[in-house]
């Protein structure tokens, strides 16, 4: 048997559509297969994580035993009678949840060029699922903790390995009951759409722009010694590789995960055609921008507010923002351009709400017509195009790498 990385060749498409087959007709006759659909699960994960990967699923087995310890006793906790709402006791849980994520993001700080042994593809989508559940079990939206069906919902191959990060209580709903036959062949022509989609996109687009023109452009700028006008085409090449190689994958997770009977979130919705910096990131990759903006941005504020740490609102709101974008860099990666990466679109973002707040007490003054709304897609996209160009590290290549004598 071949191991293979998710959506990455048309083989594994394949072995999706033979292993599909069943648990479709189940949903089209109303009965929902939930022993094959874990089966079919066991068996995507071990074309992921066995064969010469065998060490990242020991690693995803053990951070699976853990999480699911973690959660149970802390929802134990919560749904005992009387028990307190003790904060540090929230604090201590997110923070374990967190610890495995933080160990592989810096263990090449200490041991460049290698990785951490309990680290595996998608830990950091996994923990995002685990931390917003014990968020909500605090907050008291989940009243039960169900390990098996919690299990199912980490472990949820579509979306294992990127995302699209979806919300316990949605996919509880959708896994709970079997849609309507109606519904059910709407969502699978939707979801056969969406993986076309994901073909144009991930092997066709982001193949030209990432395999056949990045490289060349690449050389040409890196041939031109300094600054030039090659930098802007790679800035350019490089976004659209980025968002048709990601929205591509997103489409592809969507569109199984609708063929089995569960509606996973969209990832993406036209960025590029976003009028300002606050709306790119209600259609870029908007299931980890509002789980950032829910468990970490309105928090913060929420913090900050009550415990009148800044007089104004506006301030409030404009540091947490950057908190809030500096944590997503360091997410990211503990280099320069990643933490760059992030403080830009912390500032972008206080920029954008001064700009809106002016706009608003001078909207007398200030037009608003199609040329505007024109002029301010073509100016957030030219933004975000060279926030990219910075979390691409290609600056970092260009500029700070030692060159070869």
């Amino acid at each position: 048997m071949r191991w293979y990385l998710p959506y990455g060749n048309p083989t594994y498409f394949i072995w999706l559509a033979l292993a599909l087959i069943p648990l479709m007709i189940g949903l089209l006759y109303g009965r929902r297969f939930r022993g094959y659909q874990t089966l079919i699960s066991l068996f995507f994960l071990i074309l992921t994580f066995g064969g010469p990967n065998w060490h990242t699923g020991l690693a995803l087995i053990g951070y699976l035993i853990y999480q699911l310890i973690l959660v149970w006793a802390y929802s134990h906790y919560r749904q005992a009678k009387d028990s307190p709402n003790k904060g540090w006791i929230f604090v201590t849980a997110v923070v374990l949840a967190i610890i495995p994520l933080v160990i592989v993001k810096i263990t090449p700080l200490f041991t460049p060029n290698r990785q951490s042994i309990i680290g595996f593809l998608g830990i950091s989508y996994i923990t995002f699922k685990v931390v917003q559940t014990i968020m909500e079990t605090r907050d008291g939206m989940i009243k039960e903790f169900h390990p098996v069906l919690f299990g199912q919902f980490l472990l949820f191959f579509p979306t294992i390995s990127s995302g699209p990060i979806d919300r316990y209580r949605r996919f509880e709903a959708d896994y709970a009951k079997v849609p309507e036959r109606s519904a059910y062949l709407d969502m699978v022509e939707k979801g056969v759409r969406y993986i076309f989609q994901g073909f144009l996109y991930k092997f066709i687009l982001a193949y030209i722009f990432g395999s056949i023109m990045m490289p060349q452009i690449q050389q040409r700028a890196l041939m031109a010694h300094g600054i030039s006008w090659n930098i802007v085409a790679y800035m350019y090449v490089y976004s659209m590789d980025l968002f048709f190689d990601f929205a591509g994958y997103s489409l592809f997770a969507v569109g199984i995960s609708y063929m089995m009977g569960i509606k996973t979130p969209m990832n993406f919705n036209q960025p590029f055609k976003s009028k300002n910096i606050k709306d790119f990131w209600n259609r870029w990759h908007m299931t980890l921008s509002f789980w950032f903006r829910d468990y970490i941005f309105m928090r913060l504020v929420f913090f900050c507010m009550k415990h009148h740490i800044f007089k104004s609102r506006t301030t409030t709101a404009n540091v947490c923002y950057v908190i809030n974008m500096l944590i997503m860099g360091f997410w990211h990666g503990e280099t320069w351009y990643y933490i760059t990466y992030g403080l830009y679109h912390g500032f972008a973002m206080v920029i954008n709400d001064t700009w809106l707040r002016f706009k608003k007490k001078h909207q007398d003054h200030i037009p608003h017509n199609k040329f505007t709304e024109l002029f301010a897609i073509f100016l957030t996209f030219n933004v975000v195009c060279f926030s990219f160009l910075i979390f691409s590290g290609f600056l970092n290549t260009l500029f700070f790498a030692p060159k070869p004598f």
